[in-house]
């Protein structure tokens, strides 16, 4: 051994592995291998105070507070169904809004518009033989 003192003994008490270029965890200041660098494999008893994550409701945009121990799904959950504060008119805000003008009863999420009569339509009704009342030959411009 010519560098006895080159590298560290990864700290996890299972491995004890020389290695040249140990990783060393920003939580709980060890050296540790390239297996076991990670918090969840050295089980760092000092992960929680990186993990700053907050869940946003979906609704209306805002953090939502959890406190250590608890379901982020959960909290949001109960956020949502208590003290949301949604904009006005979300609550009976409906996806498929676009009704088709061909006189059938589906309706579309995004509007799909004729260029000929400026028709909303359904997918079904969309091409140009769904009776478009200007129907004409196409001018290309070149």
């Amino acid at each position: 051994m010519e560098f006895p003192d080159l590298g560290k003994h990864c700290s996890e008490k299972t491995c004890k592995q020389l290695d040249f270029l140990p990783l060393k965890c920003d939580a709980c200041k060890q050296d540790f291998c390239k297996d076991h660098f990670t918090y969840a494999a050295h089980k760092c008893p000092l992960a929680f105070t990186k993990d700053v994550r907050v869940p946003v409701c979906p609704l209306c945009n805002s953090p939502v507070p959890v406190k250590r121990g608890e379901i982020p799904d959960v909290v949001v959950g109960a956020h949502m169904d208590g003290d949301c504060r949604r904009p006005p008119g979300q609550e009976t805000a409906k996806v498929f809004t676009f009704r088709c003008s061909e006189g059938c009863r589906r309706r579309e999420m995004l509007r799909v518009a004729c260029e000929e009569c400026s028709g909303s339509f359904c997918l079904q009704h969309r091409h140009p033989d769904h009776g478009c009342t200007r129907r004409g030959p196409r001018s290309l411009a070149g």
